[in-house]
């Protein structure tokens, strides 16, 4: 049995400039940070007692027999991609919501490619796994989405990441002082807006064309390294809050889906209550609110967001891990003999 945990991301500054349709032209770049909160695979081979030969537990539970009944996209082609032939079980648990902006698919992919590699005994390093998870989401399952999510959860930390034409990617850890990196994550917080969207429809209505589009992405470009100028230098980290809202006004920009009604009006009351800036994670559109906020004003803002969960969380630097490995609860033997029909499943002798 295998367990990976997986964190989830915050951007903060060239989301966008990510998507191959604009990097492989222009070359992008990304700061922002894994935080303490994960997307959880547990995974093993399945004995062959049962009706099933494949379980997947998610928000749904599937029991199949072959991979084409798999109706989950990204383990019916994780298991094709790894060749993965025997019968196996995968449970899914995640600490946040998924479709809210803060990489939970991608962060499934990651995880999950982890824990098949580990079942087939097969060591993966950080970067293989982060491109082969963007292959997986980009090229097979055709999914509208970026590549910072994937990288980020592979690695971990808070990364300069930069999106090279030639399509390699470069990851830079941001190396300031200890007491800067928790002054960064003091003046953040996060709220769950409680809407949910599918943050490819949202992309969509930006990205393609998304080469039309020069000036918003050099900007965004050009505010990463004002951002990472910030946190290396002795300037008042508001800075940075103001940097997160010019880079939000730009994006809203981007199209009328980027945000809501409701959730501008959430955005302009936190400004009014100190926020200096803020910004929806991810494509938009709902999900999670990111606020900076100086430390005095957060119990305002908490209380006047009480219909709203706020979470709070710390930075991490892990990426994914494999937390628990057990090699003996893998049972090839018996799972070549049920291949060979020597085994009858255990639902049909008991009926027998």
């Amino acid at each position: 049995m295998i367990i990976t945990r997986t964190p989830y991301r915050i951007s903060f500054f060239g989301g966008g400039t990510d998507y191959p349709g604009w990097y492989l032209k222009n070359g992008g770049q990304v700061l922002a940070t894994t935080i303490d909160k994960y997307c959880y695979l547990t995974c093993r081979y399945l004995p062959p007692f049962f009706e099933h030969r494949i379980r997947i537990v998610y928000s749904k539970i599937e029991d199949c027999f072959s991979l084409n009944e798999i109706k989950h996209p990204a383990v019916r082609e994780g298991l094709r991609f790894l060749n993965i032939d025997r019968g196996i079980e995968i449970h899914h648990d995640g600490d946040l919501p998924a479709r809210s902006g803060i990489g939970s698919s991608s962060s499934f992919v990651v995880g999950l490619l982890h824990a098949l590699y580990a079942l087939k005994g097969q060591m993966i390093d950080k970067h293989r796994l982060a491109k082969e998870s963007i292959f997986l989401e980009q090229q097979v399952l055709k999914e509208t989405v970026g590549s910072q999510d994937q990288v980020l959860a592979a690695y971990g930390g808070l990364n300069h990441i930069r999106f090279l034409p030639n399509s390699e990617i470069s990851v830079t850890p941001i190396t300031i002082k200890r007491t800067r990196v928790e002054e960064l994550n003091a003046h953040t917080m996060l709220f769950y807006t409680g809407i949910k969207r599918t943050a490819q429809h949202v992309a969509e209505t930006y990205v393609n064309g998304i080469e039309s589009r020069e000036k918003p992405m050099n900007e965004f470009q050009k505010l990463v390294g004002e951002a990472i100028t910030i946190l290396n230098g002795n300037a008042n980290i508001r800075h940075f809050g103001e940097l997160l809202h010019e880079a939000w006004l730009i994006k809203r920009g981007l199209s009328e889906k980027v945000s809501t009604e409701h959730v501008d009006e959430l955005y302009t009351q936190a400004r009014k209550m100190g926020a200096i800036g803020g910004k929806l994670l991810g494509a938009g559109g709902g999900g999670f609110l990111l606020l900076f906020v100086p430390p005095e004003a957060q119990k305002k803002i908490i209380k006047k967001f009480n219909n709203l969960i706020y979470v709070p969380f710390q930075f991490e630097s892990a990426g994914s891990q494999i937390i628990f490995y057990d090699p003996r609860d893998n049972h090839p033997d018996l799972d070549k003999a049920r291949r060979r029909n020597s085994i009858t499943p255990f639902h049909e002798f008991v009926a027998k």
